[in-house]
């Protein structure tokens, strides 16, 4: 039974902890540069010119000292430079993805394969427009509002939170616009064998039917090429270097996003449910043994070294699951809560979530309009994986189409309904999910070759 505010000295439940709200799906590649925190990064060294000296003349600041510097061209590819300005600005976009801060000497380590990555982007950005594959600012422009309207960013929200952490927004733009190129070029490359026939789809499902009940493994994974064998003991110690980075905190799909040279950096190198005949043997049989969550070492396997991070185990065709969809609406505090001592903009936020509880969905969601939080906050979810544990009891306990009692949060109130409610066996294959998974290993294959031959074919020259 709630406890009614007290009319002399009011005060607010102790607040849940932050933040009261369910795990949201990983987000696509290109959604990545703004699910992570986009601050905690200094402006980039050089940012202002000094002022004016005594005399009245201007001299000449850190930023123009620092320019020919930054302009100095690391690499040269058919005839297009990559500079170290290009190389810098990837790397603090990757700093900044990852949470890692502008720790100079975590940018200095990151800097030689940034600029590999820089090179091969600059690789199939050429093929692109040698066959005439359309990338329009338009396609760049819809992505970019895609990114901030999954994080729930105001138009230009994106552009400005790079530029105050001290990353050009071009850095972003450039790797967008590489992403939608290479994918249509790889497309336009398989040609008929982008159309999977129906055939294929039901000997592809019969054989996952007979190995119902081995096991399968959800798995993510960062392949880093090895095109030279020169160049192999620099990439082992870059990859042994990024290991040591994702088992210190940086999230795997910012790393994946970034680095990785598989088709899978799109999904944040989300691999899907894989079992271990599909890997190289060394990688399978570590993804066997290996615990959900573990990130195992790297693994030389051909073309370069593996990465793979194990995220759960289950049967082939069998995991029960209770799957909701959720509707939220929450109220934001204009200052920080005092339980004890709340303010009358609290109070009142409470006051409208007590209006909520036990409304419908449709009454919730219009309750959430014009709120900083989406009604939606996306789904289906799975009930059971649900964080924090709390949050799992309520959203369990309630009845569908029945909105919860207000859960006070340090920053505001909220008041969560479940929409809908059903329990399935999550294994079971369709034919759409056979059909993506025989192109998406289509995919991968072409990509790989291409970017091989191009490589070949090149002629790159490095310079220090």
């Amino acid at each position: 039974m709630r406890r009614a505010l007290a009319p002399t000295r009011p005060t607010l439940p102790a607040p849940l902890p932050r933040p009261p709200l369910p795990r949201m799906p990983a987000l696509r590649a290109l959604a990545l540069a703004a699910a992570l925190p986009l601050a905690g990064l200094a402006m980039a060294p050089g940012a202002a010119a000094q002022g004016a000296g005594a005399s009245g003349a201007a001299r000449p600041g850190p930023a123009a000292e620092a320019a020919p510097a930054m302009n100095r061209i690391v690499a040269v590819v058919n005839g297009d430079v990559v500079t170290a300005n290009e190389v810098a600005a990837r790397t603090r976009l990757f700093a900044l993805n990852a949470g890692m801060g502008p720790n100079p000497e975590v940018l200095a380590r990151l800097r030689p394969q940034v600029t590999r990555l820089l090179v091969d982007e600059r690789l199939r950005m050429q093929e692109v427009q040698r066959r005439g594959i359309p990338v329009a600012d338009a396609d760049v422009a819809a992505a970019v509002e895609e990114i901030e309207q999954r994080n729930g960013l105001p138009p230009g929200g994106l552009v400005a939170q790079l530029r105050g952490a001290g990353v050009q927004p071009r850095a972003l733009f450039d790797q967008i616009r590489n992403q939608i190129g290479w994918s249509r070029l790889v497309r336009q490359q398989l040609g008929g064998q982008a159309q999977v026939g129906e055939a294929e789809i039901e000997e592809f499902m019969a054989a996952h039917k007979a190995r119902t009940g081995e096991p399968e493994y959800l798995v993510s994974e960062i392949f880093i090429p090895v095109d030279d064998p020169a160049a192999e003991p620099e990439v082992r110690r870059f990859v042994d270097d990024v290991v040591g980075q994702l088992r210190a905190g940086v999230p795997f799909a910012a790393a994946a996003t970034q680095f990785s040279q598989s088709q899978t950096a799109l999904q944040g190198g989300d691999m899907g449910w894989v079992r271990p005949d599909e890997f190289d043997p060394a990688v399978g049989r570590i993804v066997a043994q290996m615990p959900p969550g573990a990130i195992a070492n790297p693994q030389r396997v051909p073309g370069g070294f593996q990465i793979v991070t194990l995220r759960q185990k289950r049967e082939t065709g069998r995991e029960i699951a209770t799957l909701v969809t959720l509707r939220q609406a929450f109220f934001g505090f204009t200052s920080a809560l005092d339980p004890q001592a709340p303010t009358q903009q609290q109070i009142q936020a409470l006051e409208r979530a007590r209006t909520l509880e036990g409304k419908g969905c449709n009454v919730v969601e219009a309750a959430a309009r014009g709120s900083d939080r989406p009604a939606d906050p996306g789904g289906p979810l799975r009930q059971d994986t649900m964080e924090p544990a709390a949050l799992r009891g309520i959203v369990a306990s309630l009845a569908v189409n029945r909105a919860s009692q207000p859960l006070v949060t340090p920053d505001g109130v909220l008041v969560l309904a479940v929409c809908s409610r059903e329990t399935r066996n999550l294994a079971e294959l369709t034919p759409d999910q056979a059909r993506a998974q025989i192109l998406r290993e289509r995919v991968e294959l072409t990509s790989r070759q291409l970017q091989r031959d191009l490589r070949r074919r090149a002629q790159i020259d490095m310079r220090s």
